[in-house]
């Protein structure tokens, strides 16, 4: 039966109950599985999520805790098939991007909480109207959700941001063990438009045609081939689906728009627990991004192993980029973002000329990046997986 447990002093704990998704290879999965963690050392916690797959979270540890937390594959199917679930304590609920709607809308608990990472920033008034019925509180992952919100007349809004795993990604050691003769640039996040992978293949594309000594690492899995065909919508890049294989079509994409592939890594999809050390072998992160309704945990990740990006200040990158931690790419343009002929979003074009320009500083300046790296490192070593579920506590139980 679903409710609360004995601690182990023998007093009762508030029993939160979780519906969002677990893994490690996508952020919704990751920031799932950390909720978990850190909320089950403050207090009881139940998921309630589809079948756990040992391989999706790469973890044993983090396998068997997470088991351990969730109901039975068949408790979730009965839950999931019947007409409403109640519960008996607060419940955390993952909000399909901007529909305002739970991923499992037929339970409810005590209190629940939405918690939401959009990019469609043009909302239709009757998912504004599901947020409004269905959340006591929407909590979003960064300020610009929380901004569209209000636009929309939703007050019931906070913002709690995403945290990184201090354990894996800290500046204990930020020094290259490899390519320590080459200047690396590290492109991380599924490849897709919003992501602007574009914008780094063109400007790579220069890099390597003015100095030999640059390499390009590459991590840009992508599970969704509806968000990979955007790219086909690049002002700066030829695209096409070339391959179902992922290090076919990258390949392909890169040798298309004339990038020397002896100078280039594409790694296959790792797990975020195995990231750290592709971080640390590279001089910077270039995150051209065009839209970000989190606060792009790649990017945040790669920031707390001590490393300097380059990064498009735009939507949630406002909330942890500022001019002492990062070099900014702070020129930009609106662009409205059409499905078919219907307006969707309005996000931001980062300048290709200012991308290229501070590029070739850094590369100039390359004794300086360890500092901004440095500073980068300490901000993100504030903003924990533990100081994220702490936040959601507090907001879950007052």
């Amino acid at each position: 039966m679903l409710g609360a447990q004995k601690t182990q002093k023998g007093t009762t704990a508030k029993m939160i109950y979780i519906t969002l998704p677990v893994g490690s290879y996508h952020g919704w999965g990751v920031c799932g599985k950390y909720l978990v963690k850190e909320l089950s050392q403050i207090t009881e916690v139940l998921l309630i999520t589809e079948h756990i797959d040992p391989a999706s979270i790469g973890d044993d540890t983090a396998y068997k805790l997470l088991k351990e937390k969730a109901v039975s594959v068949e408790e979730y199917q009965r839950i999931k098939n019947i007409s409403e679930h109640r519960l008996d304590g607060p419940a955390l609920h993952a909000i399909i991007g901007n529909t305002m709607k739970s991923n499992l809308p037929n339970i409810r608990g005590t209190k629940n909480i939405g918690y939401t990472f959009f990019e469609e920033s043009i909302i239709p008034a009757s998912y504004i109207e599901n947020g409004r019925r269905f959340f006591d509180i929407i909590v979003t992952g960064s300020s610009w959700c929380e901004e569209v919100l209000r636009g929309y007349g939703i007050n019931n809004v906070a913002t709690i941001i995403q945290g990184i795993d201090p354990d894996l990604f800290n500046p204990a050691s930020p020094a290259k063990e490899h390519f320590t003769d080459r200047f690396v640039i590290f492109s991380g996040g599924k490849f897709e438009l919003r992501k602007g992978q574009d914008i780094v293949i063109k400007a790579f594309k220069h890099m390597q045609d003015k100095y030999p000594d640059v390499i390009l690492v590459n991590s840009w899995f992508n599970h969704w081939n509806e968000s990979l065909l955007t790219m086909k919508a690049s002002p700066h890049i030829e695209f096409d689906i070339y391959s179902n294989d992922y290090t076919s079509l990258i390949n392909e994409t890169l040798v298309k728009n004339g990038i020397d592939m002896q100078r280039v890594i594409v790694l296959p999809p790792y797990p975020n627990i195995l990231m750290a050390e592709a971080y640390r072998n590279s001089d910077i992160g270039l995150f051209p991004n065009r839209c970000e309704g989190g606060t792009n945990l790649v990017l945040m990740e790669y920031m707390a192993c001590g490393k300097p990006v380059l990064a498009s200040f735009n939507t949630g990158h406002k909330d942890v980029l500022n001019k002492k931690n990062s070099i900014l790419i702070e020129d930009m343009e609106p662009i409205s973002i059409y499905d078919d002929d219907k307006e969707i979003a309005s996000w931001f074009e980062p300048s290709l000329d200012e991308t290229i320009a501070k590029l070739e500083w850094a590369y100039q300046n390359r004794s300086i990046l360890p500092q901004i790296g440095n500073i980068a490192g300490q901000d993100m070593a504030k903003a924990t997986w533990r100081k994220t579920a702490q936040d959601f506590y507090h907001v879950l139980v007052s």
